[in-house]
C-alpha cells in the first residue's frame, strides 16, 4: 500500500485545471533541482518565434503527463480491472513525471547537431548521482532502474511503457492540448475525458473500447492538424535552421581552435563531446541565449550574423518546391559562393518528411521496432486495429506531404541579385 501525503497537493493548470499530488515520492521529485530545471526548457523550442504565446515549459508539460497518467491509473484501479497490475502505480506515475527530464536547451535542434539523445540523458539522470535518484531510492531501492527501463521501453510490464510511450499515450495527449492552448490555435483540441473513459487494460496492453472509436478519430485528426499547422510551420522550421546553424558554426570554430570571447564550461564540454550528467544539467535555454547574445560580438562574421538573426527574429525566407531539383540546388550553391555566402550556413533544403513524426501508423499488434497500433476491444473480447474500421484514420495513416522548402537569407541575396542568373532570380521572386 502506497503512503499518502497528509494533505493532497494541488497545482493549478490551464489545461487540466488541477494537477493532484498524493504520493510523497512524487511531491519530492517535483522539488528536485533536476526537475525544477525543466522550467528553463521550453516545450516547443523555437516555436515562440512563430506563435508568441508558446512560452510554456517542459516542467508544465511533465506535470500534465503525470496528471493524465494518474487519471488513467486511478480509473483502472477504481473499476477493478484485473489486467492492470496495481503494484505498478508508483512506477507509472514516476515515469510519466520524469519522462522528459533529460531534455536540453532547444532539445531537438541540439540533438541533430551534436548527436545527443534526451531519452539516454533521462536515464543517466535517473540513475546518476542526482537528487532524483536519491528520492526514488528512499521509496524503493529498485525504483530508479525500473523507471529507466520504462524510459528505455524494455520494462517487463509493457502495459506501463504504453502509458507514456505509445501511439496514444499520456505524453501525446498532454502536448497536443497544451501546445494548442499556448499557441492560440484550436487544431489540437479533442475530448480527453471521453478517451480516458474508454481506455482498457487488456492482455498486457492498453486498448480502446470500440464505442470510443470516434473520440480516437478526433484525437488523431488533431495530431494531423497540429503537425502541419504548428510543429511543421515553415517559419518555425526557419528558426530551427538558423538555430542549428549557430550550433554547427560554433562547434566547427571550436574544433578549428578558434578562441571565443565567451564560452562557458558546459558549452565547451558539449563541443568536445565530454559532457557528464552534472555538466548537462547546467545547460538550459537561459545559458544558450546568453551565449548567443555574447556571440553577436565574435570576430567570426558567420557566427555573429547568425546569432543576431536568431535573437532579433531576422529569419531566413523560404520558397516552396514540389520536387527536389538537385541540379538547380547545385547551381544555387555556386551562385551563393559568388556573392560571398556560405551554402553550408546560408542555404538549406528542408522537408518535414525527413523527421521521425507520423500521425498514425497501423504497425503490427506484436510490436517490434514500431509502436504498437491502436486496438479496439469489442464486447466479445476481440481486438481490431483501428484503421480497419475507420475510413478517417485510413485516409491519414502514414500520410506525408512531399513539399520541399528552400531557406535562405533574403537581404544579401536581394542586394546581389544582379550578380545572379535570371533563372535564380525568378525562382526566388526577386525581380
Amino acid at each position: 500500500m502506497l503512503r499518502k501525503l497528509e494533505e493532497e497537493k494541488v497545482f493549478k493548470d490551464p489545461v487540466h485545471h488541477s494537477v493532484f499530488v498524493q504520493e510523497p515520492t512524487i511531491w519530492k521529485l517535483i522539488d528536485t533541482p533536476e526537475f525544477q530545471r525543466l522550467r528553463r526548457i521550453r516545450q516547443l523550442g523555437t516555436s515562440y518565434l512563430t506563435f508568441h504565446g508558446a512560452e510554456h515549459s517542459r516542467f508544465s508539460h511533465s506535470l500534465g503527463v503525470y496528471e493524465i497518467t494518474r487519471k488513467i491509473v486511478t480509473q483502472f484501479e477504481r473499476n477493478g480491472f484485473e489486467d492492470w497490475p496495481q503494484e505498478e502505480r508508483l512506477v507509472s506515475l514516476c515515469a510519466a513525471l520524469l519522462h522528459d527530464v533529460g531534455h536540453g536547451p532547444f532539445s531537438h535542434s541540439l540533438e541533430q547537431v551534436f548527436g545527443t539523445d534526451h531519452e539516454r540523458w533521462t536515464c543517466d539522470i535517473i540513475l546518476g548521482d542526482t537528487e532524483i535518484r536519491r528520492v526514488l531510492r528512499e521509496a524503493d531501492e529498485s525504483l530508479p532502474e525500473r523507471i529507466a527501463s520504462v524510459i528505455r521501453k524494455n520494462y517487463e510490464k509493457s502495459i506501463v511503457v504504453s502509458l507514456v510511450s505509445s501511439q496514444m499515450d499520456a505524453d501525446r495527449m498532454d502536448y497536443l492540448l497544451r501546445d494548442s492552448y499556448f499557441t492560440g490555435v484550436h487544431y489540437g483540441t479533442f475530448d480527453l475525458d471521453r478517451i480516458l473513459r474508454v481506455l482498457r487494460p487488456f492482455q498486457g496492453r492498453i486498448v480502446v473500447k470500440e464505442s470510443g472509436m470516434h473520440a480516437v478519430e478526433a484525437y488523431l485528426m488533431s495530431r494531423y492538424q497540429m503537425y502541419w499547422q504548428v510543429y511543421f510551420h515553415p517559419v518555425t522550421r526557419s528558426s530551427e535552421i538558423v538555430l542549428r546553424s549557430i550550433f554547427k558554426r560554433a562547434r566547427t570554430l571550436h574544433e578549428a581552435g578558434y578562441r571565443f570571447g565567451f564560452l562557458l564550461p558546459p558549452l565547451r564540454k558539449l563541443f568536445d563531446g565530454k559532457l557528464e550528467v552534472r555538466d548537462y544539467l547546467e545547460l538550459d535555454e537561459a545559458m544558450a541565449q546568453a551565449a548567443f547574445g555574447q556571440w553577436t560580438h565574435e570576430k567570426d562574421p558567420i557566427l555573429s550574423e547568425l546569432c543576431r538573426r536568431f535573437l532579433n527574429r531576422k529569419l531566413y525566407k523560404y520558397i516552396p518546391m514540389e520536387r527536389l531539383d538537385e541540379t538547380w540546388i547545385g547551381e544555387m550553391k555556386e551562385q551563393w559562393r559568388k556573392i560571398g555566402l556560405d551554402p553550408d550556413y546560408h542555404l538549406e533544403v528542408d522537408t518535414p518528411t525527413d523527421l521521425p513524426y507520423d500521425v498514425y501508423k497501423p504497425g503490427s499488434p506484436s510490436g517490434g521496432s514500431e509502436k504498437s497500433p491502436i486496438l479496439l476491444l469489442d464486447d466479445h473480447g476481440g481486438l481490431t486495429e483501428i484503421s480497419e474500421k475507420s475510413e478517417i484514420i485510413r485516409s491519414i495513416a502514414g500520410l506525408q506531404r512531399g513539399k520541399f522548402h528552400v531557406y535562405y537569407p533574403e537581404e544579401p541575396v536581394r542586394s546581389q541579385a544582379e550578380r545572379l542568373s535570371l533563372t535564380i532570380r525568378e525562382r526566388l521572386h526577386l525581380q
